[in-house]
Protein backbone atom coordinates (compact mmCIF):
# COMPACT_ATOMS: atom_id res chain seq x y z
CA UNK A 1 0.00 0.00 0.00
CA UNK A 2 1.00 3.39 -0.93
CA UNK A 3 2.40 5.83 1.76
CA UNK A 4 -0.90 8.29 0.41
CA UNK A 5 -3.15 5.55 0.80
CA UNK A 6 -1.78 4.82 4.80
CA UNK A 7 -2.48 8.29 5.37
CA UNK A 8 -6.18 8.14 4.77
CA UNK A 9 -7.36 4.19 5.34
CA UNK A 10 -7.49 3.09 8.57
CA UNK A 11 -7.91 -0.13 10.70
CA UNK A 12 -8.74 -0.82 14.09
CA UNK A 13 -5.76 -3.29 14.17
CA UNK A 14 -3.27 -1.37 12.88
CA UNK A 15 -0.47 0.20 15.69
CA UNK A 16 -1.17 3.70 16.50
CA UNK A 17 -4.84 3.39 15.59
CA UNK A 18 -5.93 5.72 18.57
CA UNK A 19 -3.34 8.69 17.63
CA UNK A 20 -4.29 8.00 13.67
CA UNK A 21 -7.76 8.65 14.77
CA UNK A 22 -7.59 11.47 16.78
CA UNK A 23 -5.57 13.14 14.12
CA UNK A 24 -8.35 12.61 11.76
CA UNK A 25 -10.98 13.73 14.11
CA UNK A 26 -9.09 17.07 14.93
CA UNK A 27 -8.76 17.26 10.62
CA UNK A 28 -12.13 16.84 10.52
CA UNK A 29 -13.08 19.69 13.28
CA UNK A 30 -10.50 22.14 11.21
CA UNK A 31 -12.61 21.34 7.80
CA UNK A 32 -15.75 22.17 9.87
CA UNK A 33 -14.51 25.40 11.18
CA UNK A 34 -14.06 26.73 7.35
CA UNK A 35 -17.69 28.00 7.85
CA UNK A 36 -16.62 30.55 10.98
CA UNK A 37 -15.54 33.98 9.65
CA UNK A 38 -12.82 34.18 12.07
CA UNK A 39 -10.74 31.13 10.30
CA UNK A 40 -7.87 32.13 7.80
CA UNK A 41 -9.36 29.69 5.39
CA UNK A 42 -12.46 31.25 5.59
CA UNK A 43 -11.21 34.46 4.83
CA UNK A 44 -9.55 33.00 2.10
CA UNK A 45 -12.52 31.95 0.08
CA UNK A 46 -14.51 35.35 1.07
CA UNK A 47 -11.58 37.01 -0.65
CA UNK A 48 -11.41 34.86 -3.69
CA UNK A 49 -15.32 34.70 -4.21
CA UNK A 50 -15.37 38.79 -3.54
CA UNK A 51 -13.13 39.39 -6.06
CA UNK A 52 -14.93 37.05 -9.24
CA UNK A 53 -17.83 39.02 -8.13
CA UNK A 54 -16.37 42.26 -8.89
CA UNK A 55 -13.98 41.66 -11.21
CA UNK A 56 -15.75 38.69 -13.45
CA UNK A 57 -13.53 37.16 -15.49
CA UNK A 58 -10.35 38.49 -14.83
CA UNK A 59 -10.57 37.13 -11.23
CA UNK A 60 -11.27 33.47 -12.41
CA UNK A 61 -8.27 33.85 -15.28
CA UNK A 62 -5.69 34.74 -12.08
CA UNK A 63 -6.82 32.37 -9.95
CA UNK A 64 -7.13 29.73 -12.36
CA UNK A 65 -3.80 30.31 -12.93
CA UNK A 66 -2.91 31.01 -9.02
CA UNK A 67 -4.67 27.15 -7.67
CA UNK A 68 -4.39 25.35 -11.02
CA UNK A 69 -0.97 26.48 -12.55
CA UNK A 70 -2.54 26.97 -15.63
CA UNK A 71 -3.20 29.94 -17.80
CA UNK A 72 -6.25 30.70 -19.59
CA UNK A 73 -7.85 33.81 -21.37
CA UNK A 74 -11.98 34.06 -20.50
CA UNK A 75 -11.78 32.96 -24.27
CA UNK A 76 -10.47 29.77 -23.68
CA UNK A 77 -12.94 28.94 -20.56
CA UNK A 78 -15.54 27.07 -22.27
CA UNK A 79 -14.76 23.83 -24.16
CA UNK A 80 -15.30 23.87 -27.90
CA UNK A 81 -18.41 21.81 -29.47
CA UNK A 82 -15.68 20.07 -31.78
CA UNK A 83 -13.46 19.17 -27.93
CA UNK A 84 -16.82 17.90 -26.97
CA UNK A 85 -17.73 15.74 -30.12
CA UNK A 86 -13.85 14.14 -30.27
CA UNK A 87 -13.68 13.09 -26.62
CA UNK A 88 -16.87 11.10 -27.27
CA UNK A 89 -15.64 9.32 -30.28
CA UNK A 90 -12.50 8.66 -28.61
CA UNK A 91 -14.19 6.73 -25.70
CA UNK A 92 -13.80 2.62 -25.84
CA UNK A 93 -16.89 1.43 -27.21
CA UNK A 94 -17.09 -1.03 -23.99
CA UNK A 95 -17.04 1.87 -21.37
CA UNK A 96 -19.72 3.74 -23.66
CA UNK A 97 -21.70 0.73 -23.75
CA UNK A 98 -21.55 0.97 -19.80
CA UNK A 99 -22.06 4.69 -19.38
CA UNK A 100 -24.77 4.28 -21.69
CA UNK A 101 -26.34 1.63 -19.20
CA UNK A 102 -25.69 3.56 -16.28
CA UNK A 103 -27.57 6.84 -17.92
CA UNK A 104 -30.60 4.65 -18.87
CA UNK A 105 -30.55 3.00 -14.79
CA UNK A 106 -30.52 6.36 -13.40
CA UNK A 107 -32.97 8.59 -16.08
CA UNK A 108 -35.49 5.04 -15.12
CA UNK A 109 -35.23 5.64 -11.16
CA UNK A 110 -35.30 9.28 -11.59
CA UNK A 111 -38.22 9.02 -14.00
CA UNK A 112 -39.79 6.73 -11.00
CA UNK A 113 -39.82 8.96 -8.71
CA UNK A 114 -40.01 12.01 -9.88
CA UNK A 115 -42.89 14.06 -8.83
CA UNK A 116 -43.40 16.92 -10.59
CA UNK A 117 -45.98 15.91 -13.22
CA UNK A 118 -48.31 15.96 -10.35
CA UNK A 119 -50.50 18.33 -9.22
CA UNK A 120 -52.56 17.84 -6.14
CA UNK A 121 -55.66 19.67 -5.77
CA UNK A 122 -57.90 20.35 -2.43
CA UNK A 123 -61.30 22.70 -2.94
CA UNK A 124 -59.22 24.89 -5.18
CA UNK A 125 -55.81 24.47 -3.50
CA UNK A 126 -53.10 23.25 -5.00
CA UNK A 127 -49.14 22.39 -5.56
CA UNK A 128 -47.20 23.30 -8.70
CA UNK A 129 -43.64 21.86 -9.56
CA UNK A 130 -41.87 24.31 -11.55
CA UNK A 131 -38.23 23.71 -12.65
CA UNK A 132 -35.33 25.79 -12.25
CA UNK A 133 -34.18 27.21 -15.25
CA UNK A 134 -30.39 26.99 -14.56
CA UNK A 135 -28.44 24.75 -12.72
CA UNK A 136 -24.57 24.62 -12.22
CA UNK A 137 -22.44 21.14 -12.09
CA UNK A 138 -18.94 20.81 -9.95
CA UNK A 139 -18.01 17.59 -11.58
CA UNK A 140 -14.32 17.05 -9.50
CA UNK A 141 -11.69 15.75 -12.32
CA UNK A 142 -8.23 16.97 -11.30
CA UNK A 143 -7.11 14.61 -9.05
CA UNK A 144 -9.81 11.54 -10.14
CA UNK A 145 -12.00 12.17 -13.12
CA UNK A 146 -15.31 10.85 -11.77
CA UNK A 147 -17.72 10.62 -15.60
CA UNK A 148 -20.19 9.49 -12.40
CA UNK A 149 -21.06 12.66 -11.09
CA UNK A 150 -22.02 14.18 -14.13
CA UNK A 151 -24.25 11.26 -14.40
CA UNK A 152 -25.79 11.38 -11.16
CA UNK A 153 -26.14 15.48 -11.50
CA UNK A 154 -26.98 16.14 -14.92
CA UNK A 155 -29.45 13.23 -15.08
CA UNK A 156 -31.84 14.33 -12.30
CA UNK A 157 -31.49 17.67 -13.49
CA UNK A 158 -32.37 16.95 -17.14
CA UNK A 159 -35.64 14.50 -16.18
CA UNK A 160 -37.20 17.29 -13.43
CA UNK A 161 -37.11 19.82 -16.83
CA UNK A 162 -33.98 21.96 -15.68
CA UNK A 163 -33.33 23.72 -19.69
CA UNK A 164 -30.36 25.14 -18.99
CA UNK A 165 -27.11 22.66 -17.33
CA UNK A 166 -23.46 24.35 -16.94
CA UNK A 167 -20.63 22.02 -15.99
CA UNK A 168 -17.42 23.01 -14.54
CA UNK A 169 -14.28 20.47 -14.20
CA UNK A 170 -10.72 21.87 -13.19
CA UNK A 171 -8.51 21.70 -15.86
CA UNK A 172 -5.60 19.71 -15.47
CA UNK A 173 -2.11 20.06 -17.94
CA UNK A 174 -2.37 22.31 -20.54
CA UNK A 175 -5.57 23.24 -19.75
CA UNK A 176 -7.54 19.61 -20.94
CA UNK A 177 -10.21 18.19 -19.04
CA UNK A 178 -10.69 14.58 -18.63
CA UNK A 179 -11.98 13.41 -22.42
CA UNK A 180 -14.50 10.64 -20.47
CA UNK A 181 -16.01 13.19 -18.44
CA UNK A 182 -16.01 15.46 -21.60
CA UNK A 183 -17.65 12.47 -23.62
CA UNK A 184 -19.80 12.01 -21.09
CA UNK A 185 -21.22 15.62 -21.18
CA UNK A 186 -21.71 15.22 -24.84
CA UNK A 187 -23.93 11.85 -24.62
CA UNK A 188 -26.03 13.52 -22.68
CA UNK A 189 -26.27 16.92 -24.99
CA UNK A 190 -24.21 19.03 -22.63
CA UNK A 191 -22.49 22.01 -24.64
CA UNK A 192 -21.70 24.31 -21.89
CA UNK A 193 -18.85 23.66 -19.94
CA UNK A 194 -15.78 25.21 -18.58
CA UNK A 195 -12.11 24.21 -17.80
CA UNK A 196 -12.80 25.81 -14.49
CA UNK A 197 -12.49 24.49 -10.71
CA UNK A 198 -12.08 25.30 -7.41
CA UNK A 199 -13.43 28.54 -5.31
CA UNK A 200 -12.90 30.34 -8.84
CA UNK A 201 -15.69 28.36 -10.23
CA UNK A 202 -18.37 28.51 -7.76
CA UNK A 203 -18.04 32.39 -7.91
CA UNK A 204 -18.43 32.34 -11.44
CA UNK A 205 -21.45 30.22 -11.09
CA UNK A 206 -22.94 32.45 -8.27
CA UNK A 207 -22.19 35.33 -9.69
CA UNK A 208 -21.89 35.40 -12.95
CA UNK A 209 -18.90 36.72 -15.81
CA UNK A 210 -18.68 38.29 -18.52
CA UNK A 211 -18.12 35.24 -20.19
CA UNK A 212 -20.52 32.63 -17.80
CA UNK A 213 -23.94 33.20 -16.88
CA UNK A 214 -25.01 33.11 -13.87
CA UNK A 215 -26.77 29.95 -12.39
CA UNK A 216 -29.88 29.71 -10.01
CA UNK A 217 -28.69 26.61 -8.28
CA UNK A 218 -24.81 24.92 -8.30
CA UNK A 219 -25.01 21.01 -6.99
CA UNK A 220 -22.01 18.59 -7.15
CA UNK A 221 -19.21 17.26 -4.79
CA UNK A 222 -15.63 18.40 -4.57
CA UNK A 223 -12.76 19.69 -2.10
CA UNK A 224 -12.66 20.99 1.17
CA UNK A 225 -12.05 24.86 -0.79
CA UNK A 226 -15.49 24.07 -3.39
CA UNK A 227 -17.36 23.28 -0.89
CA UNK A 228 -16.50 26.02 1.39
CA UNK A 229 -17.74 28.39 -1.15
CA UNK A 230 -20.86 26.81 -2.13
CA UNK A 231 -21.21 27.29 1.65
CA UNK A 232 -20.60 31.11 1.20
CA UNK A 233 -22.30 31.94 -1.46
CA UNK A 234 -25.46 29.15 -0.60
CA UNK A 235 -28.68 31.90 -0.40
CA UNK A 236 -27.76 35.22 -0.94
CA UNK A 237 -27.15 34.21 -4.21
CA UNK A 238 -27.67 31.04 -5.18
CA UNK A 239 -29.33 27.73 -3.94
CA UNK A 240 -26.90 24.32 -3.55
CA UNK A 241 -27.59 21.11 -3.20
CA UNK A 242 -25.54 19.95 0.31
CA UNK A 243 -22.28 20.21 1.30
CA UNK A 244 -20.99 17.54 -0.52
CA UNK A 245 -17.10 16.82 0.65
CA UNK A 246 -14.72 16.07 1.62
CA UNK A 247 -15.55 12.24 1.08
CA UNK A 248 -15.64 10.03 3.97
CA UNK A 249 -16.74 6.76 5.12
CA UNK A 250 -16.82 4.78 8.16
CA UNK A 251 -17.58 0.73 7.84
CA UNK A 252 -18.37 -1.22 10.81
CA UNK A 253 -16.80 -4.47 9.48
CA UNK A 254 -16.42 -8.38 11.40
CA UNK A 255 -14.64 -11.39 10.10
CA UNK A 256 -17.68 -12.26 8.11
CA UNK A 257 -17.09 -9.48 5.87
CA UNK A 258 -15.46 -9.90 2.17
CA UNK A 259 -12.31 -7.95 2.45
CA UNK A 260 -12.57 -7.33 -1.46
CA UNK A 261 -15.79 -5.43 -0.74
CA UNK A 262 -14.85 -3.60 2.45
CA UNK A 263 -11.64 -2.60 0.39
CA UNK A 264 -13.32 -1.49 -2.34
CA UNK A 265 -15.26 1.04 -0.37
CA UNK A 266 -12.84 2.81 1.08
CA UNK A 267 -11.09 2.92 -2.10
CA UNK A 268 -14.30 4.81 -4.01
CA UNK A 269 -14.54 7.60 -1.06
CA UNK A 270 -10.26 7.66 -0.67
CA UNK A 271 -10.13 8.19 -4.39
CA UNK A 272 -11.83 11.39 -4.48
CA UNK A 273 -8.68 13.12 -2.49
CA UNK A 274 -5.84 13.66 -0.40
CA UNK A 275 -8.65 14.86 2.04
CA UNK A 276 -10.77 12.01 2.35
CA UNK A 277 -11.28 9.49 5.37
CA UNK A 278 -11.58 6.15 5.21
CA UNK A 279 -12.08 4.14 8.45
CA UNK A 280 -13.18 0.30 8.99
Amino acid sequence: MSESLQEILLSSRDAGFEARFARLRSDMLQFARLAGADSEESRTVARVLGEVAEQGDAAVAKYTKQFDRVELKPGEFRVSAQELAKAHAAIDRGLLASLRKAIANVKAYQQRIFIGGRSEFSQGAGIRYTPIRRAGVCVPGAAAPLPSTVIMTVVPAQVAGVKEIAVVSPPRFQGSIHPVILGVCHELGIDEVYRLGGVQAVGALAYGTQTIRKVDKIVGPGNKWVQAAKRHVAGDYVAIDSIAGPSEVLIVANDQANPAWVAADMLSQAEHGTDSSAVV
